[in-house]
């Protein structure tokens, strides 16, 4: 049995959890949420908890279950309180800037890079526009949008300048200078 698909998941109040053949949709105060379990995969809730069981002991049905259950879990989560990312930008002129629903960033390339914001998610900068905060309900989602801004301009590796995860470490290699 998979540790982690045999836990329940506790639906705190204000969440509605509603099951409708092999679809689950979690309603929360931040949103709702849709998404289709797999065949074989039953979901059921008693009082407020979720579990999640596995119909067949096939292979592919044990890989899964856990996978199952923290998707559900994470919606839960969206629903209720949301997920935010923060992502750094550091350089020297290097800034974003959000307008609408899009951000625009000046990142060292000869034009600014516009990026437009998926519906869902939300994107604040601090006054000094290097601390980009993106919010949602969404987890994949949140993690997607936060590696495609990434892949704009990723940290380099010999000065550390780019656009980076809050608190991700960049091991710096030594330049020219530094080969003996």
């Amino acid at each position: 049995m998979s540790r982690i698909g045999k836990n329940p998941i506790n639906v705190p109040d204000g969440v509605d959890v509603k099951l409708q053949g092999s679809s689950i949709a979690v309603k929360g105060p931040k949103g709702l949420l849709n998404w289709e379990v797999p065949h074989d995969m039953k979901v059921t809730m008693q009082d407020k908890s979720l579990t999640v069981e596995r119909l067949s002991d096939s292979k592919a049905m044990r890989g899964l279950h856990g996978t199952t259950r923290s998707i559900i879990a994470n919606m839960v989560t969206g629903a209720s309180i949301g997920y935010q990312r923060l992502l750094e930008i550091r350089g020297v002129g290097y800034r974003a800037q959000v307008q609408g629903n899009k951000i625009i960033f000046t990142i060292g390339y000869s034009h600014a890079v516009e990026f437009p914001l998926p519906a869902g998610i939300s994107a604040e900068v601090d006054k000094k526009q290097v601390m980009l905060t993106l919010q949602g309900i969404d987890k994949q989602l949140i993690g997607q949008v936060a590696a495609n801004i990434r892949s704009l301009r990723p940290p380099d590796i010999y000065k550390g300048k780019g656009i980076r995860y809050e608190g991700e470490h960049i091991k710096l290699k030594a330049g020219k200078a530094g080969k003996k």
